[in-house]
């Protein structure tokens, strides 16, 4: 038994927990349960980080990092007997408004750098949903994207330099435009080569100007083409979400937006810049383009509206508790033009295995989560065969299995469906090369 007392002495009770209560706290993410770590250690400093990854080495005990544990497919559950490496008290931020960048360690919550930058008319683009509990070390890990990914792009384009420390335990900065090939292979890595402790992002001006519209369609086919003929049309709006039936009256039974429960799908859009007039011109674009199929169109009148119609998109997750306990929050990207198909087939694969199914995501880039919703006498077994079908439909039509959650524990099994042989071996090649004790996170991404 290696020797965790050791530790305990050399960075402090306050740092080092044992307790059971503490270890069993840090098994879960936000869907998923591990094992119980035997240590949980909350380091303040990229050394103090270094110096637990030699520990862990040196004692031979895999190492899983955890940041706001919002995660949705085990990427930060323990799944052997190792140490937790708790993130959450690594939270220095500073803003550089004449870089316009930010300097935050990798427990920052990814809305504090927004918040922090606005004063200086700034902010940070990808806003995954979880953008109030999750951390910068949970977007670096999963390259995490969000409703703007369409328009913005997601983490891995913002991220200009980072502090790493390798499987040795030694630190490197990463930093200048020789850094960005190694930082393109890390950032999405899901803590499989290297710990993330601290990031340089790049930060845009606020936008001056943005106009938001929800559209309500007969069915899916019809806001889908209405999406893709306002896309074609050449607009490019800031967001640009979809949710089915089941999600529109999911939300309303729970929190009452107003939202209208007889249609078959609704979209959610901003557009947004700095001309006005170009504003209102794309969300005219985008507005006429909807009409042409039928939608019925609601215009946020003011900032207020909008945030309220931004609220009804963000109340879905908890809104789908209220039918059942559980859910299983897939995340596949597929090519627009199939999307239709996609839905249709996972509703229809929802009802042959017969749990409740959502479906909801940014249609722009073809990112869909389904959401299967389950109880606790419900068979898991059959709730992960049907995530694997819907996954498998996803491949079929020429998309991935994961558009932004990653591949962490639930999905590692499908890789083998998902990516050639020769392919997965180079993956493997690289876990080799950064981490050849396999010290990093084990038993994740790589079947």
């Amino acid at each position: 038994m290696p020797n965790l007392r050791s530790l305990v002495a050399e960075l402090g009770e306050a740092k080092v927990k044992l307790d059971l209560a503490d270890r069993v706290l840090h098994r879960y993410d936000a869907i998923t349960e591990g094992k119980i770590p035997l240590a949980v250690v909350y380091p303040e400093t990229t050394l103090e980080v270094a110096r637990v990854v030699r520990f862990a080495r040196e004692a031979g005990l895999p190492l899983f990092v955890r940041g706001g544990a919002s995660g949705l497919s085990g990427g930060a559950v323990p799944t052997e007997e190792g140490i937790v490496l708790a993130t959450n008290r690594m939270t220095r931020l500073s803003i550089d408004p004449g870089r316009r960048v930010a300097v935050a360690q990798v427990g920052v919550v990814t809305a504090w750098v927004s918040e922090r930058a606005r004063p200086f008319g700034l902010y940070y683009p990808p806003d995954p949903a979880s953008y109030r509990m999750s951390t910068i070390g949970g977007n670096l890990a999963e390259n995490a994207g969000g409703p703007q990914c369409f328009k913005k792009g997601v983490t891995g384009d913002y991220v200009m330099g980072a502090t790493v420390v390798d499987a040795d335990g030694h630190v490197h900065e990463l930093l200048g435009r020789e850094a960005h090939d190694v930082l393109g292979l890390l950032v999405g890595s899901e803590g499989t080569l290297a710990v993330f402790t601290e990031a340089t992002l790049r930060l845009e001006p606020l936008p001056k100007h943005t106009r938001t519209l929800a559209a309500f369609f007969e069915s899916v086919e019809a806001a889908a083409a209405a999406a893709f003929e306002a896309i074609r049309r050449g607009a490019v709006p800031a967001k640009l979400e979809f949710l089915d039936q089941g999600c529109i009256r999911a939300v309303e039974a729970a929190f009452g937006y107003g939202l209208d429960t007889e249609a078959g799908a609704m979209l959610l859009v901003d557009t947004d810049g700095d001309d006005r007039e170009l504003v209102e011109e794309e969300l005219a674009l985008v507005a006429d383009a909807f009409a042409a199929h039928g939608a019925r169109i609601q215009r946020a009148r003011d900032a207020r509206e909008a945030e309220r119609l931004w609220q009804a998109r963000r109340a879905v997750s908890p809104a789908l508790g209220r039918i059942k306990p559980y859910k299983l929050n897939e995340d596949i990207a597929v090519p627009r033009s199939r999307l239709v198909e996609v839905v249709h087939r996972i509703r229809d694969l929802g009802e042959a295995f017969g749990f409740p199914l959502v479906q909801f995501g940014h249609i722009g880039d073809g990112n869909l989560h389904p959401n299967i919703l389950y109880g606790p006498g419900d068979d898991r077994g059959k709730v992960h065969e049907l995530a694997h079908a819907i996954a498998r439909v996803a491949l079929e039509a020429g998309g991935v299995i994961t558009g932004e959650h990653g591949v962490g524990l639930l999905k590692r099994a499908f890789l083998v469906e998902a990516v050639e042989a020769g392919t997965l071996e180079a993956f493997r090649a690289l876990k080799r090369a950064f981490d050849p004790g396999g010290l990093f996170n084990p038993g994740k991404l790589l079947p």
